[in-house]
């Protein structure tokens, strides 16, 4: 990609390359990652991706007229505070690790989630909103993930008055209500499904739920939300009160609705899959117009303490882009006498445009195994 091009991106979404590639020794984000800041696929209203946030946002319009505000534009790079510490994520958590997120340095990250502007948004004063974002995480490599995607997050904050006229306590009042608005929104995108809603747990909730839809034959799960925790509210000046919140991602939410079977496809530019959708279209399912053959090559090495997946793929991703299509661990053997550990991967190189050729993989593949 042209220098020209990183720069007109970045500088659109007020991010420079020297803010969030740095010399700092805990740095580790790469060009590859850089260069998906500010395409903003959810403020394209015909792409997939902006589709389901405006149907979304649409649903919540249209049951509660002028109450939520949404945001789509905020700062993709956030204080490890607001990332972390204002959510209530333990000191431990492997989601702090640099294995998982991408740091600028120890106190800036690239958000993993849209939940880092949550407090920031109490703060100036918001009660209901919905923040919609691209969100950055290391993660491994095959059709459903990629270190770069979409999430919304919603809250919404009730007062004394409001579960006192309900006649309830203010956990089952949020609670009550979190699940009508998400049972609605699930209608709304999906049409009259079964729904099931599953215990789970969060740091930044309690009680904490995953709605789960049957759809196309099978369960599947929507969301994560609950009832926000009192510490959250209580620290960004909201004592007294209650609030749900939920959190979704924008692919899986288009991958089921529109059976797109591969994440890659939302960061193509290819008009015989952009031009499949349109704007308030919830109908629309994704036709295959070419299915090139995959190339596989397997790497095998010697792995020490510092290894793991993640910055192996991390790796294979920098040199070899949206061509690669999956690393997947096929073998390993530990020696016995010296109790060495090696690993064998297996990369599978396709593109979704056009034939590779066999120089060009190898070329890739010589790359990856120096």
């Amino acid at each position: 990609m042209r220098a020209s091009t990183l720069f007109a991106r970045a500088q659109h979404a007020g991010v420079m390359t020297l803010d969030v590639i740095t010399s700092d020794p805990y740095n580790n984000i790469t060009d590859s990652i850089f260069t998906k800041i500010g395409v903003n696929l959810h403020r394209q209203p015909n792409h997939p991706i902006g589709i389901i946030k405006s149907a979304i946002y649409d649903y919540f319009d249209r049951e509660h007229p002028g109450i939520f505000h949404t945001f789509d534009n905020l700062y993709p790079v956030v204080s490890t505070k607001a990332n972390f510490d204002d959510m209530l994520v333990p000191a431990d958590h492997v989601s702090r690790n640099p294995n998982d997120t991408y740091y600028v340095n120890r106190e800036t990250v690239l958000r993993c989630h849209t939940s880092a502007h949550q407090s920031e948004m109490l703060r100036r004063g918001e009660v209901a909103f919905l923040v919609t974002g691209d969100v950055y995480r290391r993660d491994s490599i095959d059709a459903t993930h990629y270190p770069v995607f979409h999430q919304m997050e919603g809250v919404q904050v009730f007062s004394p008055a409001d579960w006192e006229a309900a006649g309830l306590d203010g956990t089952a009042y949020a609670e009550r209500e979190l699940k009508r608005a998400l049972e609605g929104m699930a209608k709304h995108l999906f049409g009259d499904v079964e729904m099931r809603w599953i215990d789970a747990y969060f740091p930044f909730t309690d009680p904490s739920f995953e709605l789960e839809i049957f759809f196309n034959g099978q369960w599947l799960e929507v969301l994560g939300c609950g009832v926000m925790q009192q510490a959250i509210l209580d620290a960004a000046g909201r004592p007294g009160h209650k609030a749900w919140a939920f959190g979704l991602g924008l692919e899986r939410l288009a991958m089921v609705l529109f059976d797109i079977p591969d994440i890659r496809l939302f960061w193509s530019g290819d008009q015989r899959f952009l031009k499949q959708f349109k704007a308030g279209d919830l109908k629309a399912k994704f036709k295959p117009y070419s299915k090139f053959p995959p190339c596989y090559k397997d790497v095998a090495f010697w792995i020490n303490d510092q290894f793991t997946e993640n910055n192996l793929c991390e790796q294979v991703r920098t040199i070899a882009g949206d061509l690669v299509e999956e690393v997947k661990l096929i073998d390993n053997f530990t020696h016995p006498k010296t109790g060495r550990t090696s690993h064998c991967y297996r990369i599978a190189y396709r593109s979704m445009e056009r034939s590779l050729t066999d120089d060009e993989i190898n070329e890739l593949q010589n790359q990856v195994r120096e």
